[in-house]
Formats: structure tokens, sequence, C-alpha cells
């Protein structure tokens, strides 16, 4: 029996691979741009289902929103905690599964579920529980990692990983940080239009950056690179080979 992925064992690794990082602060740049018009919105209902350590729920708490975050991860969600803390915020946590905590809550205006599809035991069933719990007319902020840019990385390195992918059989192999369930955009978006929600914005967060090798990595100006993954993270074709895809999507309200 399969079961949600739970990060306490590799929090510190988890944080420093992600967020402490170039490709890390690239992925919380490119979200901050397409979650910008929260920022200036009057008080919202929000929650972070899967929060992990918070960042993005932090940010939107500086604007005066009603934070709600929840995660299986004791470790990340007691980070999460003491980032608040400091910064003298306040949310409501929860230490549960979006599946025990989605039936005990009420609609939001904005509900935040990234980076936690692909590793969910049963991503769509999941996934609905997390679209039902927003407001008619309200938004759903949804990232995920894209199994286009899985199968292009492999092919581009070769060797003994073509002939897993020509099988399908090269999900989740041998990397604790790779997930067993990545999603192809098309599905994602069409599974969202059939249920009631429209496409805001498409984003792909790093549609570059994560194709070159160390040593063209080496020889690329940094700055050169940030700036093609800005102007390109929203094209399309682009945008659907980035590692992650940000989806901001909006509930149609009843006519």
């Amino acid at each position: 029996m399969q079961h949600d992925r739970n990060f306490d064992d590799l929090a510190e690794r988890f944080n420093k691979r992600i967020y402490h990082t170039s490709k890390g602060q690239l992925r919380l740049q490119i979200l901050k741009q397409d979650l910008q018009q929260f920022s200036k919105a009057t008080p919202l209902t929000i929650w972070d289902a899967g929060c992990g350590a918070g960042q993005i729920s932090l940010w939107l708490a500086s604007f005066g929103h009603q934070l709600t975050l929840c995660d299986i991860s004791e470790k990340l969600l007691n980070q999460a905690r003491h980032e608040f803390a400091q910064a003298r915020l306040e949310a409501s946590f929860h230490h549960a599964s979006i599946q025990q905590l989605a039936p005990q809550l009420a609609e939001f205006d904005l509900v935040i579920c990234h980076a936690v599809v692909e590793w969910l035991a049963t991503p769509l069933e999941t996934l609905k529980q997390v679209m039902d719990r927003v407001k008619p007319g309200g938004y759903l902020s949804l990232m995920f990692y894209n199994r286009n840019a899985m199968v292009y990385q492999n092919i581009i390195r070769g060797g003994w990983r073509l002939e897993p992918i020509l099988n399908d059989r090269y999900i989740g192999a041998g990397n604790k940080l790779s997930p067993p369930h990545p999603q192809y955009p098309f599905e994602l978006i069409r599974f969202l239009q059939n249920n009631g929600f429209c496409i805001n914005q498409h984003s792909g967060i790093r549609v570059f950056s994560d194709y070159l090798n160390s040593e063209s990595r080496h020889q690329t100006n940094e700055q050169e690179l940030l700036a093609l993954e800005q102007q390109y993270c929203r094209m399309p074709t682009y945008r659907d080979m980035g590692r992650y895809v940000h989806l901001l999507t909006q509930k149609k309200s009843p006519s």
C-alpha cells in the first residue's frame, strides 16, 4: 500500500537543496510573480495544503492574510512555526494530512498546493479534495513536478536511462528526492478544467537551468541565465518543459 511522502527524514537536506540554492530562489521568485495580485488584495483566507517550511505562506501572511497551514512532516511544520514566530506573524498550524484536514475546513479564497501532488499516494483523488475547499470565484495555486522534464532530462543524460523510459519504468527510481507521481501539464489542466476551474496563469519553473550539465553551467553567466528563465518561463512550449509547472487557476462561480 502506497502512502503520501513524509519528509521528516530529509527535512534538513530538503530545505538546503530546494530553498537555499539559486534554483530554489528562482522558484520562489516566479511563484511570487504569479501570485503578485494577492499582495494588494484585501485580507483573504488562505490554506497552504502541504506547506513544507511555509516560505510562500510567510510571504502572503506579511500582507495581512489569514493563513492555515498543514503538513504531515512535523519537522517541516515546526520550521514553518519558527519562521512565523521570528517574523511576528500569526497562522493556524495543523500536523495533519490533506485528507484528514480537508473535511474539517471551510472554503478559502485561495488554496496553495505546491510540490505536493507528485508525492501523494492518490494524486488526483487528493487534489480533488483540495479543489473542493476553494470558494466559487476563489483561486487555486498549483505547482507540480513536471513529467515532461523528467523524461527529457533522462534522455539527455543517455546511457542506461533510455530503456526504462521506453518501458515506462523510470518513475521514482533510485533517488529519494525523485517523486513517484510526476504529472503531465496537459493532463492536470484537463482535470482542472473538467472540474470547473479556468487557468489564469501558466508558468514553467527552471525551463533551462536543470538541463545544463556542470561544465555548461560553469561557463554560463548566472544573471544572463536567470534573465532567460524570466523571458521564456511563460511562453507556450517552454513553460511545459520546466522542472516544475505552476498554474494559477480560478474556480468558476455558479451561473
